[in-house]
């Protein structure tokens, strides 16, 4: 998985992120949309789920990108 052009967040990005489980994950997920007014059939970008937790989004999109290499690397 490459984060090149992609805008939108998923858990097992979360999952990297914060290294917590999945049903974190989705719990994290589920509580920015509810907050920002969007359904549970939305999706989010990085840059909500950045913005709702004052986190730089550059940091987020590097962090998981580091994870997803490191993943691959073993």
């Amino acid at each position: 998985m490459d984060l090149k052009g992609r805008m939108v967040i998923y858990a097992q990005d979360i999952m990297i992120f914060t290294g917590r489980s999945r049903s974190f994950a989705y719990n994290a997920l589920n509580e920015v949309r509810k907050q920002i007014g969007k359904s549970k059939s939305k999706l989010l970008t990085f840059q909500e789920f950045a913005d709702y937790h004052g986190i730089p989004v550059s940091e987020l999109i590097q962090s998981v990108q580091k994870g997803i290499q490191k993943k691959r690397t073993g």
